[in-house]
């Protein structure tokens, strides 16, 4: 039996200083099944040209900037792949990565979707995440984020979500929850999705021989960040969060949301803090834009309360 095809799609916005780092450690791969699509995002700068250089590359132009979602979701629609994988163009992949990935569903025919071992590109020994997580409170976090990689995060297991920065995805799981929801534009789309697969019944892996080193956003972060988290956190709360959960822990997702925004107004002075409340703000006055969804989320249900709460972080702040 041959190796599966493996799409390699990768968002790209005004990523020219980066693409080079990203597309040479493709290029190394030991996994020969592979396409790479990068999709541009109505770039400015050099990222064309940089990409006229890598004719191996599938180069989907949009012209408009329709965020990570919308890039992304345009790249799965064209690709050929049995496997979807999405990568951050500010990344540095290890050589066996995709071998890696492609391995890992071989062995977890239950898996959706697998998350990588990502750790910071300038601190080759630090964790961004060692796949997502979930927390009862309402919150998603990187697990693992800024400790030291001693080897705690070696051994393959279940976790709640992958990062979208470096994650894979079978296309069976596409054909029966969706794409990503183009309403989150840019962060939290990775956990909305991860949320409709757990429910669905999917499982997700995280694979620790798939290594990846990230430039932590070296193409996004700061007030972009902070509003798009304030009002996405709210998002998934209103789209994907099971009701009877909803009645049980509504004041531990109370409490959380009401130190976020204390923390914030607390340094109100940085832009990154007004940015936050101001997307807390939309997501309270919007919140029913996404809510409408979760018929159709939950018409795919295929988990109980309790299964759910078993993935969920009981951790709180």
């Amino acid at each position: 039996m041959s190796e599966p095809l493996i799409s390699v799609i990768i968002p790209n916005w005004n990523g020219a200083a980066h693409l080079p780092t990203c597309l040479e450690a493709l290029r190394r791969q030991t996994y020969a099944r592979r396409e790479v699509i990068v999709v541009d995002n109505g770039s400015m700068d050099d990222s064309l040209r940089i990409l006229a250089r890598y004719p191996e590359v599938r180069i989907l132009a949009l012209g408009s900037n329709r965020g990570f979602a919308g890039a992304v979701n345009a790249g799965i629609r064209v690709a050929l792949g049995e496997i979807m994988v999405l990568l951050n163009n500010d990344t540095e992949v290890s050589p066996t990565w995709l071998e890696a990935l492609a391995a890992a569903f071989e062995r977890h025919p239950d898996a959706g979707l697998l998350a990588s071992k990502i750790l910071l590109f300038d601190r080759r020994n630090v964790f961004h995440s060692a796949g997502d997580y979930y927390r009862v409170d309402g919150i998603p976090g990187n697990r693992g984020v800024w400790e030291q990689d001693i080897g705690q995060y070696d051994h393959e297991e279940e976790v709640f979500s992958a990062c979208g920065a470096a994650a894979a995805y079978r296309r069976d799981l596409f054909h029966d929850i969706g794409l990503f929801d183009e309403d989150f534009f840019y962060s939290c789309e990775d956990v909305d999705l991860a949320w409709r697969a757990q429910i669905a019944g999917w499982n997700c892996w995280y694979v620790p021989t798939a290594v990846v080193y990230h430039k932590l956003s070296a193409t996004g972060g700061g007030p972009t960040a902070s509003f798009y988290d304030g009002r996405n956190f709210i998002y998934l709360i209103a789209k994907d969060y099971p009701a009877g959960l909803l009645r049980r822990f509504w004041p531990q997702i109370l409490r959380a949301q009401f130190r976020i925004a204390g923390k914030a107004f607390q340094a109100w002075r940085g832009a990154a803090a007004r940015a936050r409340l101001r997307g807390m703000l939309v997501g309270l006055l919007t919140w029913p834009r996404v809510a409408r969804k979760r018929s159709q989320v939950f018409t795919r249900r295929r988990r109980s309360d309790e299964a759910l709460l078993e993935r969920l972080s009981s951790k709180t702040d």
